[in-house]
């Protein structure tokens, strides 16, 4: 069945659960394309009875205002909730894919009951422990528990780039959030990199490069 999104889109009906009578965590990150600051993940366990709200959705269908009133009402509703934060540092020492799936581990750490399933947006993981899990691509748009960990991951990283951006405004990560758009490419140009930028990233190793010679 399909359902009509703020946006005037038609989605399919996000399913509750993969497998019934068990506890799952959906698992998804934000901030996995960005130039500078951290890989955000969450995990979210929602209720056996199920979980509704009608602009539940992929966070990058859901607008601004909706996500920050979603994250209250997941926070409320979910049985247990978990965020994991893993820098640029680390980033660049064992690159973007194990950064989110490490920030995942985290995330996993943090919830108060144990899964029995893990539902992992995306393709590759590392097994966490014993627990099983199962990798869904574009799982955000197939399963509500992974849907709620975007919107819960995408909320807090984006609180976050915008408290970085009071140290360096010029980049304008209050609205870029950190991504490579033209405005972000042009201060990292003009100003060069900070301390939150990620090295292994291609601009700003380019950038870096052209101030060492």
């Amino acid at each position: 069945m399909d359902r009509v999104q703020n946006n005037g889109k038609k989605t399919k009906r996000l399913r509750n659960f993969f497998s019934h009578g068990i506890a799952e965590a959906g698992c998804d990150e934000a901030g996995r394309g960005c130039l500078a600051g951290p890989v955000v993940a969450a995990a979210v366990i929602l209720p056996a009875g199920g979980f509704r709200h009608q602009l539940l959705n992929d966070s990058k269908q859901v607008l601004r205002e909706d996500r920050e009133k979603l994250a209250i009402y997941i926070r409320k509703k979910a049985i247990s909730w978990g965020i994991g934060v893993v820098d640029n540092v680390v980033i660049d020492q064992i690159n973007i894919l194990w950064a989110s799936v490490k920030a995942m581990h985290l995330a996993i750490d943090q919830l108060t009951v144990q899964p029995e399933l893990l539902l992992i947006d995306g393709n590759r993981f590392k097994p966490y422990r014993q627990i099983r899990h199962e990798c869904v691509v574009d799982g955000d748009a197939k399963f509500k528990s992974i849907a709620a960990a975007s919107i819960l991951a995408k909320v807090f990283r984006d609180e976050l780039m915008q408290h970085l951006d009071t140290e360096y405004p010029q980049y304008c990560w209050d609205r870029n959030k950190g991504y490579g758009t033209p405005i972000h490419k042009s201060a990292l140009r003009y100003f060069g990199v900070t301390p939150y930028h990620r090295m292994s990233f291609a601009p700003c190793a380019a950038r870096q490069l052209e101030l060492t010679f």
